[in-house]
């Protein structure tokens, strides 16, 4: 049997030029398990932070642009930011591939990208990353598992906030030495 390459893909730090990306995001077939589009405010918002987190120190959470190479076309997006969770500070993850490059494997390639980074850069006081998509959302569940994450059981995580969704908590131990 022959191995399948991954695709190549690299991560960009988020910009002021990237909220077209945002845009494309926000499409309903893309906010499907996240509670629906969202105005545009919310989204010029969302925008202020992603940039806002490019400013910080790396340690902090950052938001990138997936670009696929050698081809420069960016695909999608991926972050991490701070969060208490259960008690515990951890970091969060997300992530989310345009329609038109879902089922290539490139989620799992970004976010495998994604942990090389918080190893590198990540706080030692966190020492988990953490997931939390929609167990109404097979796909998303299934990069978290292929990308090394271990199920620990079904939560109620609130997404959009104030709102409850029954998710699957996925953990990585990411601790640095």
């Amino acid at each position: 049997m022959v191995e399948r390459e991954d695709p190549a893909v690299r991560l960009a730090p988020w910009t002021a030029d990237d909220f077209w990306l945002l845009e494309r995001k926000n499409e309903p077939v893309m906010t499907e398990h996240l509670g629906g589009p969202e105005p545009a405010a919310k989204l010029l918002d969302r925008q202020r932070r992603y940039e806002a987190m490019s400013a910080r120190e790396p340690a902090a959470g950052r938001m990138f642009r997936v670009v696929l190479e050698p081809a420069g076309e960016s695909v999608g997006s991926i972050g991490f930011w701070e969060r208490e969770w259960q008690g515990e500070p951890v970091y969060e993850t997300g992530w989310g591939i345009l329609p038109e490059y879902q089922g290539l494997g490139l989620a799992v390639v970004a976010l495998r990208e994604l942990l090389s980074y918080v190893r590198a850069h990540g706080s030692p006081g966190r020492a988990t990353l953490h997931a939390f998509p929609g167990t109404d959302h097979p796909a998303s569940n299934a990069v978290a598992r292929r990308a090394g994450f271990a199920c620990l059981g079904e939560v109620e995580f609130e997404y959009p906030p104030g709102v409850p969704h029954p998710s699957n908590d996925w953990c990585l131990r990411i601790g640095r030495p």
